[in-house]
């Protein structure tokens, strides 16, 4: 769920305590009506005992080339910010049917000269009635400097109806012999039914060593919407040793708006893996995540997240809250500030603030607050 008022902030709320607050400062250098467009932006982010950061960011559209830079700075030991990563992203529409993306990123060496790292280079062809291939290729530089390939993805979509489409996708890794081989192939299937219902399947199937493919992973999700409520369920197996499937997890989550406005996603994560009990073969309650946004009266845009997880020393004794994590964002004619608090429960019980992150800027445009969902359990 998405709320936005006035000015840019993105939020992602989830049960990991070093989840990122940012505040994304965009002003329009030049706009046209003939497709060339141009902007930047600049993030800060300031947190107790975490390096600061201050991302900045371009885009840049002339024609057919889409150009976009991320450059991450992080503050040094004199207390000046300096370059630490840069990420530059050309699109270019060849043709109609026809999209070539090329991802370089760019670190730094031991003398802070700037350094390629990785090239991902992507091609997207759009076939008639709705049918795609993508090929991606990845490509990071040895230890002399050198671009090597060491992986590629082809990816074919085929919509076999209205309602269902199939994506089958091949990774090629290196092999002991050098080049590439097939190293994993996921088959997906998604098929919209009756009442805004969607289900989808995920294989993931994997080299036996002898030539043959097996299933390693099963994901099988289904989504329904009744209304402003909206609930996915998805349940995923995984091959033992022996190459057997079992059910490892199952998540569900449930989203819904009420008629003020208010946001709640609840999230619950079960799985064979309960802390403090020994496996039984049985999936267990291992977390809910209950989160919570809305906007006030006088514009404050306020989410609040609990995150409820057993008792590894008492796992009989059912869930308990562990993790308190609550956002703010205030906007008003000079711009917006956003400050987020995260409070854990410590050994003896307690909870106290572990962090403290603020961000303000000047020039907003819009602000946004994502709900999403915490980790799931690999």
């Amino acid at each position: 769920m998405l709320l936005a008022i006035g000015a840019c902030l993105c939020s992602n709320l989830g049960s990991n305590p070093g989840s990122n607050l940012a505040l994304w400062a965009q002003t329009s250098d030049s706009q046209t009506g003939d497709g060339n467009q141009s902007w930047t932006a600049t993030t800060e982010s300031h947190r107790d005992n975490v390096n600061p950061t201050r991302t900045t960011e371009s885009h840049t559209q002339s024609g057919n080339r889409t150009l976009d830079k991320q450059s991450v700075q992080r503050l040094g030991s004199d207390g000046h910010f300096e370059p630490y990563q840069d990420i530059e992203k050309e699109t270019v529409q060849v043709d109609a049917t026809t999209v070539r993306t090329t991802t370089r990123t760019f670190g730094r060496d031991a003398d802070g000269v700037k350094t390629l790292v990785e090239v991902v280079e992507e091609e997207n062809h759009t076939l008639p009635g709705g049918d795609s291939n993508v090929v991606r290729s990845t490509s990071d530089t040895d230890a002399n400097g050198n671009l090597q390939l060491v992986r590629r993805r082809i990816e074919e979509t085929k919509k076999i109806s209205q309602d269902v489409e199939e994506t089958k996708a091949t990774v090629m890794l290196p092999s002991l012999n050098g080049g590439l081989v097939p190293s994993v192939k996921v088959q997906e299937r998604r098929e919209r039914g009756a009442n805004d219902t969607v289900e989808s399947q995920k294989i993931t199937l994997l080299p036996d060593g002898a030539g043959n493919w097996q299933v390693g992973e099963i994901r099988h999700a289904t989504t329904r919407q009744e209304g402003d409520n909206r609930s996915t369920e998805e349940r995923v197996s995984r091959a033992d040793s022996e190459g057997k499937l079992g059910e490892i997890s199952r998540t569900v989550s449930k989203e819904s708006e009420s008629a003020s406005g208010e946001g709640r996603r609840t999230v619950e994560t079960y799985s064979v893996d309960s802390p403090g009990s020994a496996p039984d073969g049985g999936l267990h309650l291992v977390e809910r995540a209950t989160t919570v946004q809305h906007t006030s009266s006088t514009g404050q845009q306020t989410t609040e997240q609990r995150v409820e997880q057993p008792n590894p020393g008492d796992p009989g004794s059912g869930l308990r809250v562990t993790i308190l994590t609550s956002d703010t964002v205030n906007s008003g004619p000079s711009g917006a500030q956003a400050t987020r608090t995260i409070q854990a429960r410590d050994a003896n019980g307690s909870f106290g603030v572990i962090s403290v992150d603020t961000a303000k800027s000047d020039n907003l445009h819009a602000i946004q607050v994502q709900i999403a969902p915490s980790e799931k359990p690999k």
